[in-house]
This record gives structure tokens, C-alpha cells and sequence, in this order.
């Protein structure tokens, strides 16, 4: 019999091979684990298989996946982030830096709705950093602030990251979401007082917004206040149907995609063409999603069964470290990870094997799970190889370099380590609102 040791080197080994030549991510990590399983095993693997099959595909819990997707895609087409710019900027006013200020806030909701890291950066990108450059701001600064934006889409709820975590951990969704929100609003605030410190002790990074030639009128305040409302009132809608107990993150998406329908048609964006377009884009999405689900739960599962988590367990109980510097060997082991593999296969790869283990030590699941949320959003935003990195050069013009996007980046994710280091430091920082509203 191999060595569950050996089998994790061999497993490691293949998947870096696999990926570096290209090869789609769940077919890969599925295809690893059927490959060295049937030798292991022999016919036994295929037991796995379609329990595996059913377990994902047919989960109440991962059908809020393509609700949210498409939700998310409604509503990027539906004038949602203009609206909500505009608003954030009326509210804001005369500002230096207002602009990076609105961006922080408008892209992390934007983010939020659409609940990947990927599709958050490049439509929060599209729609704010060419208006930042041509009004004169530093390019690192309109970089930066849209990958910060951006990246929080996974730390804000809906997030599909958080909705793998707890069907992988068997927790509860809704706890999920209501404790990401206190960590959520701590960096969002840090993330704008650094913006606001930068922009005032260097003038050059943000011009003072010149008052327009026509100032709006009250009529024009008045439907630009409206329309902020109404988008951000979809963002609480989803969350308080879950907080209230109204609905089930599941039925929370559906109300969801009700609620873009609305604001499509209240916007006047409601076109046929814009829905096929929302519902082809979130097909594809979906699909690419559920195939890495699967890919990496085949993956997981084989690795448990093998004996993976007694392994680990044993490995740090020989090493004699404290309960909490286990927590942050996982953390640093995860941030190694998001260099080289996305959000989605580091959840279901290291939650079903670590957070058994930080229960074990006395941790809260829930806890453990904001942190390697928070973790993972760091991980893949990180130079030189966070693959977030490329999805903002993807958007970015002519003449912006990886290294200016490298620059850029860092203050930022400082900010975020930042704000993993406080809520290690300090649990009840996360777990004092579900324990609130949920008990």
C-alpha cells in the first residue's frame, strides 16, 4: 500500500505539471485523481465517481451558484454601475481622490454581484479605469483601486466562494455571509482612509474634481439618488431574506434575479438581447464552475479517503505548535497556493481537509472560513504571480505594464493582510454578528 505521504507528493507533482501545460483545470485534477486512484484502488476508484457526481450537481446548496452568476450579469448590463457611480459620486461630492473613492465602493458592490474575483476586477475595470485616467489620476492609484474593489466581490455576499465553503464543510451559508460582513466593511473603510491619506499628502496622484459647468438639477439629484437606492436596495433584499430568515441563499439568488429583471426594465435596459447575452455569459460561466467543482471534489475526496487529513493532523501535532500557529501555517500554505490556482480549487481543495482540523483545536468553522476567504483574496491578487494580476492587464489600455499593475497592487494588499491579521487576532471581530442575528 503507498504512503499517503508519497501520495500527496505524487499528486502535488502531477498537478503542477498539469497545469503548467495548459490543461483545463477540473478535467485535470479529476482526470490526477482518477489516474493515480485506479492505480492505487484499481476498479474500486469508480465508486466515487457518481457519489461525487450526485453530491455536487444535484446540491441545493451550489444551485445558488448559477442564480447568483446570472443575477450578477443582469445586472452589469443593466446601467447598475453607472447608477450606483453616480450616486456614490453625488454623495461623496468635492473631494480629492472622490473618484478612487467611488470606485472602492462602487466596485466592491459590483464585485459582490457578480461573486467571482475574475468577473468582478474585469467589469469593475471596464466600467471605471478609463474615466480615472482621462481625469488625470495615477495610473497605480486607478489600478490599484479597482483590483481592491474589485477583489472584495468574494468577501462581500452573495459569494460563490463562500456558498463551495460551506457545502464543503457542511456549515451554514447564511452564517457565512453575515459574518463576512464586519471584515468586509473594516477593509472597505481602510481601503478609502488610505486612498484619502495618499491623495492629501500627494496632489498628484488625484486632481480636485472641477465643479461642472451646469451644476445637476434638483430633479436630476433627485433620479440619480433614486436610482443608487434602488440598486443598493437589491444588495440588502438578497441579504436580508437570508438574515430574516425569509429564504434560504438559494431562494435569496432567485430573489435576486427577480429584482435585476426589475431594475433592467426600470432603467430601460430590458432588452431580449441583453438577457440572452446575460444568460449565454452566465451559462458559460456556470459550466466552466461546475466542472472545476467536480474536477476538485473527485480530487479532495480520493485525497481524504486516502487519509490526507489524519496526515496533516499528524504532521502538525509532531511539529508541537500552538493551536493558533497551526491557523497561520494553513494561511500561509493557501497564500502559496493562490500564486498558482484560483479561488474556487482552493476552497475545495484545503477546506474539507483544514477546517476539520481547526475545529479540532477548538476553532469556530465559520471563523476559520472568513479567514480563508480573506486569505485567498490576498493569495490571488499577489505579485509576481497572483492570476488576478493578468485578468486587470486583460482590461487595462495601451501602455499599462505589469510592473506599473505590480506597484499598484502592493499598498493594497498590505491593507487586506492587514485586515486577516485583526480578524485572527480578534474572533468575536467575525463571529459577534451571526451569533447576534443567528444565535
Amino acid at each position: 500500500m503507498i504512503s499517503i505521504e508519497l501520495l500527496t507528493g505524487v499528486l502535488l507533482l502531477c498537478i503542477l505539471v498539469t497545469f503548467a501545460l495548459g490543461a483545463p483545470v477540473g478535467l485535470g485534477l479529476g482526470g490526477i485523481a482518477m489516474a493515480v486512484g485506479y492505480i492505487t484502488w484499481g476498479d474500486g476508484l469508480f465508486n466515487v465517481i457518481p457519489t461525487t457526481l450526485e453530491a455536487t450537481h444535484f446540491s441545493f446548496i451550489l444551485l445558488a451558484i448559477p442564480l447568483y452568476i446570472y443575477m450578477g450579469q443582469l445586472l452589469t448590463r443593466s446601467g447598475i454601475g453607472d447608477a450606483m457611480f453616480n450616486a456614490s459620486q453625488m454623495l461623496i461630492g468635492k473631494v480629492r481622490g472622490s473618484l478612487a473613492i467611488s470606485v472602492i465602493i462602487v466596485c466592491s458592490m459590483i464585485g459582490a454581484m457578480v461573486g467571482i474575483i475574475g468577473a468582478g476586477i474585469m467589469t469593475s475595470g471596464s466600467i471605471a479605469l478609463r474615466p480615472m485616467l482621462e481625469r488625470g489620476y495615477n495610473k497605480r492609484l486607478a489600478l490599484g483601486v479597482i483590483m481592491a474593489g474589485g477583489g472584495l466581490g468574494i468577501l462581500i455576499p452573495p459569494s460563490i466562494p463562500m456558498i463551495m465553503f460551506a457545502s464543503a464543510t457542511q456549515n451554514s451559508v447564511g452564517r457565512m455571509f453575515i459574518a463576512a460582513l464586519v471584515p468586509a466593511a473594516i477593509t472597505i473603510v481602510l481601503l478609502i482612509t488610505y486612498v484619502v491619506i495618499a491623495c492629501k499628502l500627494d496632489h498628484s496622484k488625484a486632481p480636485l474634481d472641477k465643479a461642472p459647468d451646469l451644476p445637476p438639477t434638483l430633479k436630476e439629484k433627485w433620479f440619480t439618488a433614486r436610482d443608487g437606492l434602488l440598486s443598493l436596495l437589491l444588495i440588502v433584499a438578497v441579504l436580508g431574506s437570508i438574515i430574516t430568515g425569509i429564504a434560504t441563499p438559494t431562494e435569496s439568488g432567485a430573489i435576486g434575479v427577480v429584482g435585476a429583471v426589475c431594475l433592467a426594465i426600470l432603467f430601460k435596459r430590458f432588452k431580449p438581447r441583453m438577457v440572452r447575452n446575460a444568460g449565454l455569459q452566465a451559462a458559460l460561466l456556470v459550466s466552466v464552475a461546475m466542472w472545476i467543482i467536480f474536477g476538485a471534489t473527485v480530487f479532495s475526496n480520493f485525497h481524504l479517503l486516502m487519509g490526507v487529513q489524519n496526515m496533516v493532523a499528524s504532521f502538525t501535532q509532531d511539529l508541537g505548535l500552538s493551536p493558533i500557529m497551526v491557523i497561520i501555517m494553513f494561511q500561509v500554505i493557501m497564500l502559496l497556493l493562490g500564486f498558482i490556482i484560483d479561488e474556487f480549487i482552493i476552497v475545495l481543495m484545503c477546506a474539507p481537509i483544514f477546517t476539520p482540523i481547526a475545529v479540532s483545536l477548538g476553532f469556530d468553522p465559520i471563523w476559520f472560513g472568513i479567514l480563508m476567504i480573506l486569505n485567498i483574496e490576498i493569495a490571488v491578487q499577489t505579485p509576481p504571480y497572483g492570476f488576478a494580476l493578468f485578468y486587470l492587464k486583460g482590461i487595462a489600455p495601451p501602455g499599462i505594464t505589469m510592473l506599473d499593475i505590480y506597484k499598484s497592487v502592493t499598498p493594497f494588499v498590505l491593507i487586506k493582510l492587514l485586515v486577516l491579521i485583526i480578524c485572527m487576532c480578534f474572533p468575536e471581530l467575525v463571529m459577534w454578528l451571526p451569533n447576534k442575528l443567528m444565535g
